[in-house]
């Protein structure tokens, strides 16, 4: 009686262990590599924060500096889960080449550019190398080392990309001052000295597949309707409350419209055959409790990262530069935390404990941020950051192995690109409920202010604006404490917000289950020890005899 094997399956696996073998230069080198192009990626996905309105003058934008501030994002977003799936057509190795070029020509147009159109060009061809680059990064750690060790690697990789999209405003900021371009420009030697790396070095095997099969093994269809989808859903979300009221047509139509599309493409992909993202990868609830963590951690970081500088710059007249000085506590605590939480997984190989300290910590943080006022002591108010980033490094690093744990090496790809996509996904919200929150309250609470010109400067969101001019501080004494209050009210409504969102999170690790992970690295996909990519035509032909 005959054995049928899937071709995927590979029964004797070429890159097996138990135990954790000596990691080479090339790996070494690979991983400092993703590092660096992480790094770049998630600091120009936020190094706009505080230089568009430089740009926006140097431009000429005026109303379509919106479109500058989130072209990136969007093309970030909707790419990932389709980017996964070629990954597991076409290997690892030129998919992330492709990405990094892709990457610094959009660098290139967007740093080059005359006119808001062009700009808005290039910072969408950024967001689709970016996307690709942020889910290339985590598959190929994944690949390279078993799902009991991912917790290290991934801790670091994924820290030093969360330093770079907490530095992005800051470091635009600074460049802005001298010349904007080098926002963009800065991508540029760092790509060039990435890119002979990962080509002399990425040797990742894979399947061998013709131009025909790519017809068949792509699900065009489903890319089409789930790009289309989240297209018109992150165009209602970033254009809602700032060039149209979330009353509008052109707001709801988008939104509902996005929706409707986002369901019927789940409905899509459970009779295709070869879907984009399985149905299986929801199917155990700690995969799916995974997910949604990630989704709500994404988001509070992003939250974290645009409303610790409001209370510095408006509240404190913090500068520019000092404003990253004073949030250096909680920068340089996610880094070394993430790095021992993933140390923590690898040794322990449970992520439960860490999911909820995380998750514990990360309410506690945004809770004591209520306390913060005008006069707050420096040593007080790090202590709230430090307490924050270490709730968060204990999840970062350790979500993606728990979403992997409970589903096998083919799903993969697939997995880490919904995980990807959800990251990013939450980037946006992270962005738009605050800043929802914030204007209604700031709003709400105007007519604290006495000085009735002042009063109609900072409504309808003009007061996230000011809050980095000297205009706050440049008031009279009572009503610049007027002001103070009325900022102080609106971060409040923000923090208590973010509390709420991060004691979420305490379901989603009531939900998971500890799964063993795996101490074996058994995949098709792989760093080849010598430097050379091993052709998997070997492995087909013993899989193709095994069936027969």
């Amino acid at each position: 009686m005959s054995t049928v094997v899937k071709p995927e399956s590979n029964p004797t696996p070429l890159n097996t262990s138990d135990t954790p073998k000596p990691k080479g230069l090339a790996f070494w080198l690979v991983i400092f590599s993703l590092c660096l192009i992480a790094f770049t990626s998630s600091l120009d996905g936020s190094i706009i924060a505080i230089a568009l309105p430089e740009i926006s003058t140097a431009l000429s934008s005026d109303d379509k500096y919106i479109g500058i501030a989130n072209c990136f994002v969007l093309a970030q977003t909707v790419v990932q889960p389709a980017f996964a799936q070629f990954c597991d057509v076409f290997g690892r190795r030129w998919p992330m080449i492709t990405a990094v070029v892709i990457f610094a020509v959009g660098s290139g147009i967007a740093g080059g550019a005359n006119d808001t159109t062009t700009m808005i060009a290039g910072r969408t061809i950024q967001g689709l190398g970016s996307g690709g680059i942020m889910l290339m990064v985590e598959l190929i750690v994944c690949d390279l080392v078993p799902l009991k060790e991912r917790g290290t690697y991934l801790g670091v990789v994924l820290s030093v990309a969360a330093l770079g999209a907490i530095a992005g405003p800051i470091v635009g900021g600074a460049l802005a001052e001298k010349d904007w371009r080098w926002c963009f420009f800065i991508n540029l030697p760092i790509c060039a000295l990435v890119l002979p790396i990962l080509v002399v070095f990425l040797r990742i095997r894979h399947h061998k597949i013709s131009w025909s099969q790519l017809l068949t093994r792509i699900d065009w269809t489903g890319n089409v309707i789930f790009i289309g989808s989240i297209c018109a859903l992150l165009l209602g979300l970033v254009y809602g409350g700032t060039i149209y009221p979330w009353s509008s047509w052109r707001i709801i139509t988008p939104l509902v419209l996005g929706t409707m599309g986002w369901v019927g493409f789940h409905f899509y992909e459970t009779k295709c055959q070869n879907p984009c993202v399985p149905p299986r990868v929801f199917a155990n609830r700690t995969s799916s409790a995974a997910f949604y963590m990630i989704f709500v951690t994404s988001m509070a970081l992003q939250w974290v990262c645009f409303f610790w500088p409001v209370y510095f710059m408006a509240v404190r007249g913090t500068s520019l530069m000092g404003t990253g000085v004073n949030f250096m506590p909680f920068m340089f605590l996610l880094i070394p935390g993430s790095a021992v939480a993933g140390i923590i997984l690898s040794k322990t190989g449970h992520y439960r404990r860490l999911h909820l300290i995380g998750f514990v910590l990360s309410t506690i943080g945004p809770g004591l941020n209520t306390l913060l006022t005008a006069d707050t002591h420096a040593g007080i108010w790090a202590t709230f950051q430090i307490i924050d980033a270490v709730g968060r490094a204990m999840i970062l690093p350790t979500t993606l192995p728990a979403a992997l744990a409970a589903l096998t090496e083919e799903d993969v790809a697939a997995a880490t690109g919904v995980y990807s996509f959800l990251r990013s996904f939450g980037y946006v919200w992270g962005v738009t409920i605050p800043g929802i929150i914030f204007n209604n309250y700031f709003d709400r609470n105007r007519f604290k202010i006495s000085d009735p010109t002042v009063r109609e400067a900072l409504k309808g969101g003009s007061a996230y604006q000011f809050a980095t001019g000297p205009f706050i501080h440049s008031l009279p004494i009572v009503t610049r404490t007027q002001v103070f209050t009325v900022y102080l009210s609106a971060l409040k409504a923000v923090w208590f917000a973010a509390m709420a969102f991060g004691a979420s999170g305490f379901i989603a690790v009531a939900l998971e289950k500890h799964v063993p992970l795996r101490t074996s690295l058994d995949t098709q996909y792989g760093l080849d020890a010598e430097g050379k990519r091993q052709d998997m035509e070997v492995v087909n032909e013993r899989t193709e005899k095994e069936r027969e």
